[in-house]
């Protein structure tokens, strides 16, 4: 009778797959918030220490390739529900990865080598062991962008014109899953995002236009940063996200305006995010 009662509550246990970043820190927090046994799976490569303070029921570290040991762990614990938050770098799913042999039948049966792909034939792996994997925003809805204008300024016509363009080069190559971010001065594309993110895309977009014209002032190269979600976003997994890093980048890149997708791209850091974009007169917009 014990060993029923105790495996009926460790049914209720969530498990979290945690990438880097702050975005398993929310998730952990908000789950443990509403009552949740948490079980984190921290990434050896990827998650930060710190996810062992935090108050889980256990954690765990796997390396990025062990997907057997994943499974062994989670039935372990007894989870049958589980999200996956925070980024694993794309670079890196596909050139340090060592995959254990469930994993490597996972990657030999990919039609196409890209995140989509490789993280839906995981789900559906866990899904075959009785793990579901859920929407990584569940517990986060608050965080989500709401529709308008976010910030104190409001795009200007030039930057309206930026998103508008932007948005439609960026949908184009979301549906190939290339990137989802791109940066636009005066609507010509300056840079789009592949493997190497988000900041790191807004950085080169930053460089080239100080290498077009080194004497320029900021805000005579102003450049849009569009992000958007994919076509077909899955919600369980690559979440468009954006922190108060990502407006500090910005800035430094001089970039003066941000478009997000409402409903679908995660605040990191909520109110603060939109402090440091007023502070540095960047408009927020999400549509």
């Amino acid at each position: 009778m014990l060993d029923c009662l105790r495996m009926s509550a460790l049914k209720e246990r969530l498990g979290l797959i945690a990438g880097n970043g702050k975005f398993p820190f929310l998730v952990l927090d908000a789950a443990r918030a509403q009552g949740l046994d948490v079980v984190v799976a921290a990434i050896k490569e990827e998650t930060f220490p710190e996810i062992e303070s935090r108050g889980a029921t256990a954690v765990h570290w796997l390396s990025l390739g062990e997907l057997s040991k994943l499974i062994e762990t989670f039935k372990r614990e007894g989870v049958q529900r589980a999200v996956m938050a925070g980024q694993v770098k794309h670079k890196q799913i596909f050139s340090s990865i060592k995959p254990d042999w469930r994993l490597a039948k996972v990657l030999l049966s990919l039609g196409t080598r890209n995140t989509d792909s490789l993280l839906g034939a995981v789900a559906k792996v866990l899904a075959e062991e009785g793990i579901t994997l859920e929407n990584s925003t569940a517990l986060l809805e608050p965080l989500l962008a709401k529709a308008g204008t976010l910030t104190k300024r409001a795009p200007s016509e030039q930057e309206q014109k930026n998103i508008v363009y932007g948005r439609a080069v960026a949908r184009h190559l979301a549906q190939y899953d290339i990137g989802q971010t791109v940066v636009v001065a005066e609507s010509a594309c300056v840079a789009a995002e592949a493997m190497e993110g988000t900041d790191a895309t807004i950085e080169r977009a930053g460089q080239i236009m100080a290498s077009l014209d080194p004497g320029a002032s900021m805000l005579s190269r102003a450049l849009t940063v569009i992000k958007i979600a994919k076509p077909n976003q899955d919600m369980r997994f690559d979440v468009p996200v954006i922190g108060v890093k990502t407006i500090e980048v910005m800035r430094q890149a001089g970039a003066s305006c941000l478009a997000v997708d409402a409903g679908r791209c995660l605040l990191l850091d909520g109110e603060a995010i939109l402090q440091a974009a007023n502070a540095s007169e960047i408009s927020i917009r999400a549509d």
